[in-house]
């Protein structure tokens, strides 16, 4: 059976609740991964390699966390052709998330807005899932857990959570990514404050340094941000990231601005709002992170790419590695390879 296109699949879903929608086609991608039913999005991956934070990756477009919180499609998702791909955010315990509804589609500015609030199964149940993966990193794909706090702890004990998720992700994990970004959890974003910031990133790093002795290897770590940050609420961050040993940083999370979709419907929900309204704001904290940061600090760009030329702008702006999610719900598989093209012939 080859390849369906999306454009075929889309009005269904869109027909449909959106968390519904994405409940349906991540039991989709789970049930049939590794079978030869995967064929039906299953893409040749474009061969752009490049190396980031000491890791060889195969093309420069990634998944970001947040479509697969639970880690069970890493192997379907990457058939899309991903040369990376992101899981997560996990918690230490399982938690519903917010309640229902909690998802929204504008698809009138190709944009989502979401309050899922790290609704998974926990980190136990997340670790089975990665382990049981296989296809996609055999065959050369890098793969990062995203680490996150439970809702129900207190934001001053924030990083017990945090250790917790890096003992746990540690010896599975290509790369680690911090988020201290997501709206959707209270208080979260106070995280990303310089006192606060510096000393989770202490802390982390502490422990690093010992796992990294348990398990004879260094995996590196990045802290993912908001895009509703200043210029000098950026400067400090960069400079925090660099003084702890952080490796990377990926930029940027949703937004909590609306000036995008005023008027629109859904427009006045709570949460974070994605897709092609928070481009701009994404590139231009990409901008100053590069600025702030010098030519060689691994950047991940992340924030309304729906298009090839959407991530050569993400490169450009200064970003080593590109990642999508809002433009794969309106695009579907084709934005993987039509982006990861573009980047090999830029």
């Amino acid at each position: 059976m080859a390849f369906v296109p999306y454009a075929l699949t889309r009005p269904f879903l869109f027909g449909l609740d959106p968390e519904r929608a994405h409940d349906l086609t991540l039991e989709a991608i789970a049930t049939l991964q590794n079978t030869p039913l995967q064929r039906l999005w299953q893409q040749p991956r474009i061969a752009d390699p490049v190396t980031v934070a000491g890791l060889a990756f195969p093309n420069r477009i990634g998944l970001a966390a947040g479509l697969d919180k639970n880690g069970r499609c890493i192997d379907g998702l990457g058939a899309m052709g991903f040369g990376f791909i992101e899981v997560g955010t996990v918690t230490p315990k399982a938690q519903p998330g917010n309640p229902k509804p909690r998802l929204f589609r504008l698809p009138e500015k190709q944009a989502l807005i979401n309050r899922l609030g790290f609704n998974n199964e926990g980190l136990a149940a997340f670790l089975a899932n990665v382990q049981r993966a296989h296809s996609f990193r055999a065959a050369g794909g890098i793969l990062g857990l995203n680490i996150g706090k439970n809702a129900t702890t207190p934001i001053e004990d924030a990083a017990g959570d945090y250790l917790l998720g890096l003992d746990g992700v540690y010896p599975h994990a290509d790369y680690v990514t911090v988020n201290i970004s997501s709206p959707n959890t209270k208080n979260l974003r106070a995280l990303q404050s310089d006192a606060a910031l510096d000393a989770l990133l202490g802390a982390l790093q502490q422990r690093r340094a010992k796992l990294a002795a348990k398990h004879r290897r260094q995996v590196p770590m990045f802290v993912k941000i908001a895009p509703d940050l200043d210029e000098a609420q950026v400067e400090v961050i960069a400079a925090t990231l660099q003084a702890n040993g952080i490796d990377g940083v990926i930029a940027t999370n949703t937004t909590i601005a609306r000036d995008a979709v005023q008027g629109l419907k859904h427009a006045g929900e709570a949460g974070g709002l994605s897709g092609a309204p928070v481009f701009e704001a994404s590139n231009r904290v990409i901008r100053q992170l590069r600025a702030e940061l010098g030519a060689g600090y691994p950047i991940i760009g992340v924030g309304g790419v729906m298009s090839g030329d959407d991530a050569k702008t993400k490169i450009a702006a200064g970003a080593n590695l590109v990642q999508i999610y809002t433009g794969l719900i309106y695009r579907g598989p084709a934005l993987v390879n039509e982006a990861a093209g573009a980047l090999a012939r830029r």
